[in-house]
């Protein structure tokens, strides 16, 4: 699983004027007022949301005799402050200092050159307020892209009375300033690519000879790459141009598929190993995924003759650049990058599921950004207001801590759910994704199912369900390719190969490694149960006509639903390492083992101990 999916262009500054009405993002200069404050901020792939407890510090107040605290929900990084004219300006040596909310004692110290005032996380003095206007710093920032450049900035004006909101002020400002500023300016992210998608559609709808079809997805997967990466986008280019070499040179031996794999193990670990800035490499992660994955499928489908003959430069190229696939994924075969480009006729099925996909891709987009940072205790108060006033005082309890790890979770479950229903809208929207049918065509593409990842009924089943296109991938040519060396050491390269699609960051592989024990533990125990008690407690549903002789009971039932909760706890576990509270440049450059090793200490290691539990209880009914 990687949020998956990290990574994108800078997003243009964002300004805001310092009055109490609705903030403006992206717009253009603002009538002059008391103060304005400029911000710009860039976020890389997990679309994840980033609470931040931010107050001012006065230099003739050091010690922060008159506190009051103020929290926004996003930190921006201060590139500047214009100052009103009459006011008096800030002191030259002072530095900006964040601290997160509710995490470690130890403050990031990002350093800015002065003049600037210093920022910390227990006191702010009022009495900066009509010159900094620090109150009113926008607080939802959300610049993010989990597969591409996406750069989202809504803003609240949730400004010092953040501290004393009550539930019924929270969702009125988080409609106003969050919800729907981030649904507006996630289109403003994406028509542009869908418009792409729509004209490719259209063109080869005239019925143009085959080589334009192939060049025109080339052309619009160049200009889609270029709008969100700019020339970042030469990493991509020059990963295809390396995989065709290769498959060119290797067009009559029968081991393409192997040797198209270790040239791209090859590219990527350079890559890794620094050969690329780290930042920069992180942005084209997702692009070189799906740019990956194809050359690779293809390559086996050559050798297995499920495709004929190697395919000309354009209709290579033509297949890694589709412009439906090329941004935000999701993989697709060969075959049906060729069933694309034929032009079938638009139908209604084809607009609708278009439409649905981006209506849910905007819905969890808000879900993961206003929503999920905010379950506990805003949206489901399980301890009343006394939870609400304990997070703002930063108590650390072990029930707290559970709850802040399963809304990092949560928050990062809808944001892969944002690319995965994207990801449908562009490809269904370019003319891939559909079975024939007798008399028409079924529009059917998906790639996630999130009830099945959020009540769901076991791990396997959410690892399955998280990106459909991508574990058939790895189903088909890495599992099945490395089952000869055995069924655990099958799985162990394939959770290893996903890892490395992903970027070797210590915490995804750390997550991956952890899904590998987890799933297999959980799949070989299931499987000895319901071989003992002859009961349809599979990792997988049973079909219908299974042998098991307890199939509905109340025990299935009841042992089912405890292997689902088993499976949600292993998810907050797991998901606690996409903090929202992480800091936005450890994030871009990678977690790293201390602060994985230290998220999950905080959780006492519990999932670990459970799965090792798991497979003692395993060998013990054997």
């Amino acid at each position: 699983m990687g949020r998956a999916g990290d990574t994108g262009h800078p997003p243009p500054p964002f300004k805001e004027r310092c009055t109490r009405s609705p903030s403006v993002t992206g717009s253009p200069a603002l009538p002059s007022t008391q103060c304005d404050s400029t911000f710009q901020t860039r976020e890389p792939f997990n679309l994840i949301y980033r609470p931040r407890m931010y107050t001012i510090q006065s230099p003739s107040d050091p010690d922060c005799s008159q506190r009051t605290r103020t929290q926004i929900l996003h930190s921006p990084q201060v590139t500047g402050y214009v100052w009103a004219p009459g006011t008096p300006p800030p002191h030259t040596h002072t530095h900006i200092h964040t601290q997160l909310a509710a995490q470690s004692d130890v403050p990031d110290t990002r350093t800015l050159p002065p003049p600037y005032p210093k920022l910390k996380s227990e006191c702010s003095n009022p009495s900066l307020e009509h010159h900094l206007c620090p109150m009113d710093i926008p607080a939802s920032l959300l610049c993010v892209s989990p597969l591409a450049g996406l750069s989202i900035c809504p803003s609240i004006r949730w400004g010092s009375a953040m501290a004393t909101f009550s539930r019924q002020e929270f969702f009125q400002q988080l409609l106003q300033g969050c919800l729907l500023p981030t649904a507006q300016q996630g289109l403003d992210q994406i028509w542009l690519l869908l418009a792409i998608c729509l004209a490719c559609r259209l063109l080869w709808r005239l019925g143009l000879p085959s080589y334009l079809k192939h060049a025109s997805t080339v052309a619009g997967g160049f200009f889609s790459l270029y709008h969100f990466f700019q020339l970042h986008m030469v990493w991509v280019v020059l990963l295809s141009l390396l995989c065709y070499l290769v498959l060119f040179l290797c067009r009559h031996s029968s081991h393409r598929g192997v040797f198209l794999s270790v040239t791209i193990l090859i590219y990527l670990l350079m890559g890794e190993m620094h050969m690329v800035d780290t930042v920069t490499w992180h942005k084209m992660r997702g692009a070189q995924m799906i740019v990956a994955m194809k050359a690779v499928s293809l390559g086996f489908d050559l050798d297995r003759g499920e495709v004929g003959a190697v395919p000309s430069p354009v209709e290579f190229m033509g297949y890694l650049y589709f412009v439906g696939t090329i941004v935000f994924g999701p993989w697709i075969s060969f075959h049906s990058y060729l069933q694309a480009v034929q032009g079938h006729p638009l139908s209604r099925r084809w607009l609708q599921k278009v439409a649905r996909s981006l209506a849910l891709a905007l819905l969890c987009l808000v879900l993961s950004t206003c929503v999920g940072p905010y379950l506990f205790p805003y949206f489901i108060p399980l301890d009343g207001d006394r939870l609400l006033r304990n997070k703002k005082r930063k108590v650390r309890g072990t029930m707290v801590r559970w709850l802040r790890a399963y809304e990092s979770a949560v928050s990062f479950h809808f944001s892969n759910y944002f690319v995965g229903f994207l990801s449908e809208a562009t490809a269904t929207l370019a003319g891939a994704g559909f079975t024939e049918e007798k008399d028409h065509l079924e529009w059917d593409l998906t790639v996630s199912k999130p009830l099945n990842v959020e009540l769901p009924r076991s791990m396997v089943e959410v690892v399955t369900s998280w990106n459909l296109p991508m574990s058939y991938w790895l189903n088909n040519y890495v599992f099945k390719n490395a089952l000869h060396l055995g069924t655990f050491s099958a799985v162990l390269v394939t959770y290893a190969a996903s890892a490395l699609l992903h970027g070797f960051s210590f915490h995804l592989a750390a997550v991956l490694l952890s899904l590998a024990f987890i799933t297999y533990v959980e799949h070989v125990l299931r499987k000895r149960l319901a071989r003992i008690l002859s009961a349809c407690v599979l990792s997988k549903r049973c079909p219908p006509d299974c042998s098991h002789q307890h199939r509905l009971g109340l025990g299935v039932r009841a042992l089912n639903l405890f292997f689902g909760a088993l499976a949600i706890f292993h998810l907050a576990y797991l998901g606690s390492l996409f903090d929202v509270d992480v800091d936005d440049t450890t994030e871009e450059q990678g977690y790293g083992m201390a602060y994985t090793v230290h998220k999950w200490s905080e959780l006492s290691w519990a999932s670990h101990w459970v799965t090792f539990g798991c497979w003692i209880f395993y060998r013990l009914i054997g």
